[in-house]
């Protein structure tokens, strides 16, 4: 049986930039309130009109197709993790096919909000080990100005917008995708949600009049399971590989909060210097942060380097996943 190995990683962020002095003018808020809580000082935003997330996956998937020379029509499979997708319905995935002239690729999105990528990651990593496909595109893209309340001070500094995308293919090395460890509590819905727009609480000028439409979330309780959650996935996926702080190369989480960051890094015994942060220069991209930040290093990466992903998002939905880089 192959293994599953990131053969190709490219992405795409907007050139539009909302910095902390921006912000400051639109909401109750300080470039030193932001950078001491979450450590961003800039994130980029999607401005072109009637553009969504498909637009920035379709850059981002063109990018890798001209950095690699790759055919986009031998690619088997396109699955898109986000959380903002164009439509409710056709799949973003369907139209960033089209778009990128992937004619020969199946496609669909999956939704597991900020650990979208390493879930849609594992999936690729079953497909090609199953031998179904040999070319699976994993492509991670979120428009979250999309679902952001600008007047709400709390959540509106965290969020940008980005897409990045890997290839997926199989080797015969002992690389690539080793092992991952994945969980979901559904207790966790009512502190990170979008509350309308879904079958449940249907879109109604109520609902708009409540401003039900953007994210909601209990910074709080998300903070608390994020570091504990994030920290035992890492912990189980390195035991059950037999790896330490010592043997692991680098620890890429989902970069949400740079305080989650250095709790979880801190925890695990993980120094900083193997930890790989963005977070920045794009705020938090949801289910396009690891990708990115591993494009974003993708110079600094070496063959054979050990490198454990982890996210958290909601859901709650988490996990942690141990790859060796191959490219």
């Amino acid at each position: 049986m192959p293994n599953a190995r990131i053969s190709a990683i490219a992405s795409y962020v907007p050139d539009d930039v909302l910095d902390n002095e921006m912000l400051s003018k639109m909401v109750d808020t300080n470039d030193e309130w932001i950078t001491t809580r979450v450590g961003i000082k800039e994130r980029r935003i999607l401005h072109k009109e009637g553009a969504g997330s498909s637009y920035m996956g379709i850059k981002a998937m063109e990018k890798l197709f001209a950095e690699y020379n790759i055919d986009p029509a031998s690619v088997d499979l396109l699955i898109c993790a986000t959380s903002n997708p164009d439509y409710r319905f056709p799949s973003t995935a369907s139209v960033m096919a089209y778009g990128a002239g992937l004619t020969g690729a199946y496609a669909y999105d999956i939704q597991a909000a900020c650990a979208g990528f390493i879930v849609a990651l594992q999936d690729a990593n079953a497909y090609v080990r199953s031998g179904l496909y040999k070319r699976v595109m994993v492509v991670a893209t979120e428009k979250m100005s999309s679902m952001i309340n600008y007047a709400d001070r709390a959540t509106c500094p965290l969020f940008g917008d980005g897409a990045a995308c890997v290839l997926v293919e199989p080797t015969d090395e002992a690389v690539g995708v080793i092992d991952g460890v994945f969980h979901v509590d559904g207790r966790g819905r009512e502190h990170l949600l979008m509350e309308a727009g879904g079958s449940v609480l249907p879109t109604s000028q109520a609902t708009l009049d409540a401003g039900q439409h953007y994210l909601f979330q209990d910074g709080r309780n998300v903070y608390k399971n994020a570091v504990t959650d994030m920290l035992n996935s890492t912990m189980t996926v390195m035991e059950r590989n037999g790896l330490t702080a010592e043997t692991v190369d680098y620890l890429v989480p989902h970069q949400a909060n740079l305080r989650i960051i250095e709790a979880v890094a801190d925890r695990a015994k993980m120094p900083m210097e193997k930890v790989l942060v963005n977070i920045q220069h794009y705020g938090n991209t949801s289910a396009a942060s690891i990708p990115l930040c591993l494009d974003e290093y993708k110079g600094k990466l070496r063959k054979g380097d050990k490198i454990v992903l982890t996210a958290f998002g909601a859901g709650f939905t988490w996990g942690a996943m141990y790859l060796i880089w191959d490219l």
